[in-house]
Formats: structure tokens, C-alpha cells, sequence
């Protein structure tokens, strides 16, 4: 029996948190069974809806993988000296992904402009033989994909429900387009440096400002 793996991520813009990659592994035949849920791109989805399918996705599931990509492995990784990017440190991990649930044919939600270069990165990471398919909007056409971009939705979420609770405020939605986001990392730049992607020029811009200020107050 052909076995798919969707992988899609959530959490790859914020300036705060982690970033997480999910590997969905299903038997093909059970595919439509995701469509009856009412599986779709987690873009489209209210929340709510997001948390009560995740758990009926996961009963359909043959594996789930989750990988958290924290703050300090994200700076490392765009900041290594072998000039690693957000793209190619996704590859890394989705690959992992891959290896690890070996199925049969493996669908991946491109995050690069240059699919044919990602495609060919992707693949030389790979210790598996696995049919490789890598499109954008790939959460959107495939079902495995959107389920796996459901689940790194969720698991996102609780991130952040669990970061304000060690806080004690909002953080918005952690996105630098955000103004609430904006204001806490004004006001809190120092006091929680492990929630903070300090290679984001969002982070970067802040301290320089709040350095600047110190200086002219001599």
C-alpha cells in the first residue's frame, strides 16, 4: 500500500518563537477521507476549526512527525558561517522528516522563489527513495499537505498561548507587521532574549535603537 507524506510548516516569518515543520504520513487510499473532514490550506480556517480537525486528522494519520525549530538553532542557521538561509535550513529539516517516515512518495510546499534548485537541494539530503514532489501552494492542491500545515497552525498557536503566559502580555501574533508585537519587543528586548530571532532585522533594528538611546544619555 502507497503511503504519502505532506510537509508544510507554520512560523517561519515571526520575529518571536519557533518555527514548526510537520510531516504528515497516510495511507493514499485514506487521502479522501481527508477531504470529507473538510481538510484544506490552514490559511482558510478559523482557529477553532484548525484545533477540532488537527485531532480528527491525527486518527487518519499512519505517522506524525513535528519538528520545533527554535529561536537560537534559527539564528545559528542564518547566521552560520557556511551561509545557511531560512530556505535551506527548512531543507534540512524536512528532509530529516522524510528519512524518517521513508513513504513513498513525499509532497512539499516549496518555501524558495527557485522550485528546480530547492528540488535538487531537497533531494541530495535525502537517504530514502521516496517520489519527490516540491510546488508552491502545495498546502492548497494537496490534502496530505494541508493537513500537515493544519497540525504546524495549531502547535504554533500553543506556542504562543504558552509565551504570553510566561510573559504576562500579549505578544500579537508575533509577526514584525505586527503592532502589538512591535511594542513588546520594544519594551521587553532585553528581558527575554531566548523568545527572540535575533537575526531578524525587526530584532536587530530595536536593540540598535535602544543602544542609541543609551548613548546619548551620556
Amino acid at each position: 500500500m502507497a503511503s504519502v507524506v505532506g510537509v508544510d510548516e507554520a512560523g517561519r516569518g515571526p520575529c518571536i518563537g519557533s518555527m514548526f515543520i510537520v510531516g504528515y504520513l497516510i495511507e493514499e487510499k485514506d487521502i479522501p477521507k481527508l477531504k470529507t473532514l473538510g481538510v484544506k490550506d490552514s490559511k482558510l480556517l478559523a482557529h477553532s476549526k484548525r484545533i477540532e480537525l488537527a485531532k480528527e486528522i491525527r486518527k487518519i494519520a499512519k505517522k506524525i512527525k513535528i519538528i520545533q525549530v527554535k529561536p537560537k538553532e534559527i539564528d545559528e542557521g542564518v547566521e552560520s558561517e557556511i551561509g545557511l538561509n531560512l530556505n535551506w535550513l527548512e531543507a534540512l529539516k524536512q528532509a530529516e522528516i522524510i528519512n524518517e517516515l521513508n513513504p513513498d512518495k513525499a509532497i512539499i510546499d516549496c518555501p524558495s522563489t527557485n522550485i528546480k534548485k530547492y528540488k535538487e537541494y531537497l533531494q541530495r539530503l535525502l537517504k530514502v527513495k521516496t517520489e519527490l514532489i516540491v510546488e508552491h501552494k502545495a498546502d492548497f492542491k494537496y490534502l496530505p499537505v494541508g493537513a500537515a500545515s493544519i497540525i504546524a497552525k495549531v502547535e504554533r498557536e500553543k506556542e504562543v498561548v504558552k509565551i504570553e503566559k510566561f510573559v504576562g502580555e500579549s505578544i500579537g501574533s508575533g509577526y514584525p507587521s505586527n503592532l502589538v508585537c512591535q511594542e513588546f519587543i520594544k519594551h521587553n528586548i532585553d528581558k527575554y532574549p531566548e523568545i527572540f530571532r535575533k537575526s531578524w532585522m525587526t530584532y536587530k533594528n530595536h536593540k540598535s535603537a535602544k543602544l542609541q538611546k543609551k548613548l546619548n544619555e551620556f
